[in-house]
């Protein structure tokens, strides 16, 4: 990789010469402008104001305008000049945990390269030091004409600056937030954490970038004289009427897409899928009500012949039960006639015996 500026690493008496590399790079397709009409390139050419002539690049330089308009030139040799530490030193100032890094800082990011066999040395022991701590290194630096912020990590088996904007640079969040005061429930939170592990993870590097894929697409199809490939339909939204049930169906919509069996819970939620609509029941209808009653007097008449008629049904039932039962009761009463009256005679026969008996016992006595 070609180095864009070189310079040292200074870790206090400790200087690291290196080189600086781009760390990124842009695959977005770039545009020319062209006159519609016939094609043809559209240029800006730099024009002298004061001449208004076309100037070539060599003649290009650059200059400070004051507040009264006046243009102060500024040399290449004026600026390899500056009195600045950082000129051609990345100076660390401090080691702090990652944490304490504002994304919101973040700027561009660079690689850098030992420069030559004798930093090797010095630039593995910087890099081993900052995986011991797992700390960052914040430095200045001076590159494109203005002092920068930077951070040195750790990436791999090399060190990477990413350069930081001043904190004067990033504004406060103010006026952004909702100004709304909104309370927001367990139950609503426990749901946000369902989705959230239901989505779960994903590796960056299977993450690319599709506009461009699209729009190369279109290019080829015009270069090969075809028409453009159609724009598929965007997916379907809906206003949020309902933030739990929204909720719900986004974690079984992404439990859906990953194969997930949704379980009760799913089939529990889809009757909150659509907003509830609040319906009158109508009365309900006899039991016994034949289904080819229809509305008016006619079928309430019917409906009340209907319910004559199965009141003397059941009141017949009743009598037929009723006579069954006191047959019932009246058969029982006889057999226990029946079986007094066999006792009565069977003891009256035991009775007699004993007195028989006992009338020949004396007689044999007295014969005696």
């Amino acid at each position: 990789m070609r180095s864009i500026w070189n310079g040292a690493i200074s870790f206090g008496l400790v200087s690291i010469p290196i080189k600086l590399v781009n760390a990124t790079e842009s695959h977005s397709i770039s545009f020319r402008q062209i006159h519609t009409e016939d094609g043809g390139r559209i240029r800006y050419r730099k024009v002298c104001e004061l001449e208004d002539r076309e100037v070539t690049q060599s003649e290009i330089g650059k200059g400070y305008e004051d507040a009264d308009g006046t243009i102060i030139p500024i040399t290449d040799e004026d600026l390899a000049h500056l009195p600045l530490p950082t000129a051609r030193t990345i100076e660390i100032v401090a080691f702090v945990p990652a944490g304490r890094i504002d994304p919101l800082q973040m700027d561009a990011a660079y690689y850098l390269a030992a420069g030559g066999a004798a930093a090797a040395k010095p630039y593995t022991l910087l890099r081993e030091a900052l995986k011991r701590s797992q700390k960052v290194a914040v430095a200045k630096f001076a590159l494109r004409g203005k002092e920068r912020l930077g951070m040195l990590r750790v990436v791999g088996d090399a060190i990477a600056l990413h350069g930081l904007l001043w904190p004067d640079e990033v504004r406060a969040p103010e006026g952004v937030a909702p100004d709304t005061d909104v309370t927001v429930n367990d139950k609503e939170l426990d749901l946000a954490d369902a989705l959230m592990d239901t989505l779960g993870e994903i590796d960056l590097d299977d993450l690319h970038d599709e506009y461009r894929e699209a729009l190369e697409e279109v290019v080829a199809a015009k270069a090969a004289g075809e028409a453009p490939p159609e724009t598929p339909e965007p997916a379907r939204g809906g206003k949020v009427l309902d933030l739990m049930a929204a909720l719900e169906k986004s974690v079984r919509a992404a439990k859906e897409s990953r194969g997930e069996e949704t379980g009760a819970e799913g089939a529990a939620g889809a009757a909150e899928e659509e907003p509830a609509e609040v319906r009158r029941l109508p009365a309900r209808k006899s039991a016994r009500a034949t289904p080819k009653q229809t509305g008016g007097k006619k079928s309430t008449a019917s409906g009340s012949g209907t319910k004559k008629t199965a009141a003397k049904k059941t009141t017949a039932a009743a009598k037929k039960s009723t006579a069954k039962t006191a047959q019932g009761t009246k058969k029982t009463a006889s057999s226990a006639r029946r079986t007094t009256a066999a006792a009565k005679t069977t003891t009256g026969k035991k009775t007699a015996a004993k007195k028989t008996a006992a009338k020949k016992t004396a007689a044999r006595k007295r014969t005696a």
